[in-house]
């Protein structure tokens, strides 16, 4: 059973939040998490409530959640699926994350009518970033999937300021090298394939309301998720991957801010060398599909096998999430 944690939180205005970014949050920010120096949203915001096709914005149709303390919050809705239907709107989200917030957006994510959070990071990121804030009486379930330790070795790179050090730890490939060895992972390690099973299963059963998930940044673990879902519900390969490399558009000016900011702060004579870590890719997404090919031949039996969701959660799934 995964261990859950409520999170209370007092006033905090979008001035207090502004005022209370410090170096410690910019330096977690480097690798790409949640919202620190100043967040905003970089794509059209498309307001609607749950359940409400919304207009269709320039990025494809994807209707963002604006907020001004997380840059990568989605409704997966909206996605054509095999047999004419879509993906209804409202039921899943998901999402960077939630640790910085502001008043305002919580209540804007109290409109969402969650039942369930799902938190992807492993505890030092929650330690690092801080725990979500989150409507009143809402838990979140905490699924660690596991990066074999990427993370701290990365932030302690570059908290040491040390140009060599950062440049032997990032540089010539190797932090592109780190996040295929991390898709991976989503597929070898029997512990992160138990999460990514169980926030399947949220999504075919959850009957107290939508379910969202989310890890760091929104867009790894996440965008895994995210693509091994649309495409069990159908969702075409074309879409499946263009949600999952939409996270680019939707985190650029804030990961600009960032690399700025460490700049400024003199963190990193080169932050240049965290864009391998701050974008998606097709080779990250296409080392975790070879790897499904690998181990489990295709992605229904690395669902079947590697999962353990047999075909009646599919068919609960597809039941309850499309139209």
């Amino acid at each position: 059973m995964p261990h859950t944690y409520r999170t209370g939180h007092a006033d905090r205005t979008d001035n207090a939040y502004t005022a209370a970014l410090s170096r410690r949050r910019a330096l977690a920010a480097a690798l790409g998490t949640a919202a620190a120096l100043t967040a905003a949203p970089v794509a059209a915001a498309v307001p609607g409530a749950p359940g409400e096709a919304p207009a269709r914005p320039a990025t494809g149709g994807i209707r963002q959640i604006p907020l001004k303390g997380a840059v990568n919050v989605r409704d997966i809705g909206g996605y054509r699926a095999r047999g004419h239907g879509r993906v209804r709107y409202g039921l899943v989200y998901r999402a960077d994350a939630l640790s910085e917030l502001t008043d305002a957006d919580v209540a804007r994510v109290a409109g969402l009518r969650l039942g369930e959070v799902v938190d992807f990071r492993v505890p030092f990121e929650v330690k690092t970033d801080g725990a979500d804030r989150l409507p009143a009486g809402l838990a979140v379930t905490s699924r660690s999937v596991s990066d074999g330790g990427q993370y701290e070795q990365m932030m302690a790179a570059i908290g040491s300021k040390d140009p060599a050090v950062q440049q032997e730890a990032l540089g010539n490939g190797k932090a592109a090298a780190a996040m295929r060895t991390t898709y991976r992972m989503f597929v070898t390690d029997a512990a992160n394939r138990a999460q990514f099973a169980a926030t399947l299963r949220d999504a075919a059963y959850g009957g107290r309301g939508a379910l969202l998930y989310h890890c760091t940044s929104g867009k790894d673990r996440t965008g895994w998720m995210t693509y091994v879902l649309l495409s069990l519900l159908g969702v075409s390969e074309r879409d499946a991957v263009g949600d999952y490399l939409a996270s680019n558009t939707f985190r650029a000016a804030h990961d600009a801010q960032v690399r700025e900011g460490l700049r400024q702060a003199g963190l990193m004579r080169n932050p240049e060398l965290l864009i391998p870590v701050q974008e998606v890719r097709m080779e990250y997404l296409d080392a975790a599909r070879e790897q499904v090919r690998s181990a489990f031949g295709s992605l229904d039996r690395y669902v079947a096998e590697g999962l353990g969701v047999d075909r009646r959660v599919v068919k609960v799934l597809r039941a309850r999430l499309v139209e």
